[in-house]
């Protein structure tokens, strides 16, 4: 090539580059878009499913009397009621009856019916098909953070991280205001409302400002997901975790595997939900807390961190959309959480 069209080339080129990173930045930030879910109108069908633990017919029925009063119809699964030890029915069964609801063009949401310990056995068997053409809501936390990892790493479909049917008061009229508030937020997240939560001042935070896609879960099952199909990207995102019955030293290396794996590097913000914690063992003190453990990992990272959020194995668990962009300020007044 003779040096005069290799430098009308080069200028060429050089020009359309800037164009070049824009579109790319364009076709990157729509990667990081999730999809939602349409949300739930009166007369729409929940299905609930027991994909973990076991739980009987009447240990949900006040949860489906109360979406019932939402104006929602319940279908009732087949693994309500089963019992395989701690599951709720055998692999088998509880494969099909989630896979039953997956491919349900009539179900409009998932409600998984408690937490324990199961999905991951199941998770790689489910067939996606169907949902993928038609994502619906699907609905817990804790054991339930397995699916919320799986559509965010697979995906990109938004689910509603919050408390399920066990956690529904047996009588409305005497539930406490906060019992009330945060299983209403599930009715909110389904029907569409905005969601906005704001927690007290705390003084470990780190203050700051940002906007960002919301993913996260339970602390130990986040962590066991690593290098599986369903570990979770956090580049980017706004993080919150929480987790219960944990020493001290486990929280504080299950956190060393986060930071070791590239997932605190790159957020956009950390949110901190309830962490109850066992006491140390007599002799065998961790020596730090909880606010300690968490800065310590993130010492060297600039977003904002915000401790106590009202998310968790506690009765102030208000329902979060994985997958959705939110707003995230924290200052002096306390923190603010926003859907966008």
């Amino acid at each position: 090539m003779n040096r005069k069209h290799f430098l009308s080339s080069f200028i060429a080129a050089t020009t359309v580059l800037p164009a070049f990173k824009t579109l790319a930045h364009s076709i990157e930030s729509e990667s990081l878009a999730f999809k939602i879910p349409p949300y739930l109108k009166p007369g729409d069908t929940i299905g609930v499913t027991s994909p973990a633990g076991y739980i009987t017919p009447e240990q949900i029925q006040p949860s489906v009397l109360q979406m019932q009063s939402w104006g929602f119809n319940i279908k009732v699964g087949e693994t309500i009621g089963k019992r395989d030890f701690t599951y709720g029915g055998t692999d088998e069964e509880r494969l099909a009856d989630f896979q039953q609801m997956l491919n349900d063009p009539n179900i409009k949401a998932i409600m998984c019916a408690r937490g324990g310990y199961g999905f991951v056995r199941i998770i790689d068997q489910l067939d996606f098909s169907a949902f993928k053409r038609n994502p619906k809501w699907i609905i817990g936390f804790s054991d339930i953070t397995v699916l919320h990892c799986h559509l965010a790493k697979n995906f990109g479909i938004a689910s509603i991280h919050s408390k399920m049917c066990n956690s529904f008061p047996d009588d409305w009229a005497k539930a406490e205001p906060i019992q009330i508030e945060t299983i209403l937020s599930i009715k909110n997240a389904l029907i569409g409302q905005e969601m906005g939560y704001t927690a007290a001042a705390n003084s470990n935070n780190r203050f700051g400002k940002t906007d960002g896609i919301l993913v996260g879960g339970n602390l130990s099952i986040i962590e066991t997901l690593a290098g599986s199909g369903s570990d979770l990207d956090t580049k980017d995102k706004i993080l919150f975790i929480e987790d219960t019955g944990e020493y001290l030293y486990s929280i504080d290396r299950m956190l060393w595997n986060l930071k070791r794996s590239g997932k605190l590097k790159n957020l956009k913000g950390l949110i901190i939900g309830g962490f109850k914690v066992k006491p140390d063992d007599a002799g065998e003190e961790f020596g730090k807390s909880v606010y300690d453990t968490v800065l310590e990992k993130v010492k060297e990272y600039a977003y904002p961190v915000a401790f106590d959020f009202p998310v968790g194995h506690q009765r102030n668990n208000f329902a979060l959309k994985c997958g959705a962009k939110h707003n995230l300020t924290v200052n002096e007044t306390g923190t603010v959480l926003r859907t966008v």
